[in-house]
């Protein structure tokens, strides 16, 4: 909640930028605030005399206190409350022939990265729809997940304007006529940001950096790529979602630059899970959890010899990337590519 100290030395003016929801609340009030803006907001009340107050029915610690309560209601909604998540916690449950998980908690903390390795069908998306759901025993591996170390309110399963989860999947396309700006903006209103346009512009130009070919703000989003689709998605995820955690579920073959991507999203202080088949992404993260027969097998966190073996095997991923892109661009392959390739 935003301190009544802060609230009373700060302008109307600033106040919107920061709060642009405040809109709606200053209208509603007997004082006009607006022909003072630039003025801290304890100055207009201070000099605002008892006859003004009692002509207009103004009481100030009442305006105070409904001012604190509409901002902490609107970030509650819109999910945007300080230090919200700071870790999550799986509590175990069983696996598909009802044995017991061995382990006693399994914490995801922010800016971290945890894979979900193991066979098809094994129950890497049953974890990450658990994780999802929010579960509290009521799913079928029986699982809890706890926010903060705690119970989570319902808020966190049942309110449209406090997701827990945000999930990014290898299947993104659009279906809406709009640009890319107009669908970020869209997106952006409905977060109610102060610096709308500056996080539109970085979201473009991370999305940019990430998809293989570029796009412009203009472009319809009908139009752009799976790859380009994807990278936007990451993004605006990272940047725009009030969601603290992000679910991948297999991208490796998305089209996007991988490492960039997680980049991002841990820059933001996501909380990361992702469901892959691909070694490099698995020895990306911080620790990987291995799915066995629907139950979680085993949790190992990445040692240094595998960071080590993680070096080689990007410069091996490069060498790739390099060889597809110039069969992209015509040109042929030689011997001596493959013979490169090799070392």
């Amino acid at each position: 909640m935003a301190g009544r100290e802060y609230l009373l030395q700060t302008t109307p003016l600033r106040l919107l930028k920061e709060f642009p929801y405040l809109k709606a609340f200053f209208a509603g009030q007997t004082i006009d605030l607006t022909t003072r803006n630039n003025v801290p907001l304890q100055q207009i009340l201070l000099e605002m005399d008892e006859e003004s107050h009692e002509e207009k029915a103004f009481d100030t610690e009442n305006f105070l206190n409904q001012l604190q309560d509409f901002i902490a209601q609107m970030q509650s909604f819109l999910g945007q409350d300080k230090n919200l998540v700071d870790y999550l916690t799986i509590l175990p449950g069983h696996d598909k022939n009802g044995n017991a998980e061995n382990f006693k908690q399994l914490i995801f903390k922010k800016s971290t990265i945890t894979s979900i390795v193991g066979p098809t069908g094994s129950g890497k998306s049953r974890l990450l729809a658990d994780i999802e759901w929010v579960a509290q025993g009521d799913t079928p591996t029986g699982r809890s997940v706890l926010v903060n170390g705690e119970k989570p309110s319902v808020d966190w399963r049942f309110a449209s304007g406090k997701k827990l989860v945000a999930q990014l999947s290898q299947n993104m396309n659009f279906v809406m006529d709009l640009s890319v700006i107009e669908f970020l903006e869209l997106h952006a209103r409905s977060r109610m940001v102060a610096n709308e346009q500056q996080i539109i512009q970085r979201i473009i130009e991370a999305a940019n950096d990430l998809a293989g070919e570029k796009f412009k703000a203009d472009s319809p989003i009908t139009s752009l790529s799976g790859g380009q689709s994807r990278a936007l998605m990451i993004a605006d995820t990272a940047m725009l979602s009030s969601s603290p955690v992000v679910l991948i579920d297999e991208i490796e073959n998305a089209g996007i630059d991988r490492k960039k991507a997680l980049q991002i999203l841990i820059g933001e202080e996501k909380v990361v899970l992702m469901a892959t088949h691909d070694p490099i992404l698995a020895l990306m993260a911080h620790q990987r959890i291995i799915i066995k027969n629907g139950g979680i097998y085993k949790v190992i966190k990445t040692s240094d010899e595998e960071k080590s073996m993680l070096k080689e095997l990007e410069e091996s991923d490069r060498k790739l990337q390099q060889l597809r892109s110039r069969l992209r661009s015509g040109e042929m392959l030689t011997a001596i590519d493959q013979n490169n390739e090799k070392e």
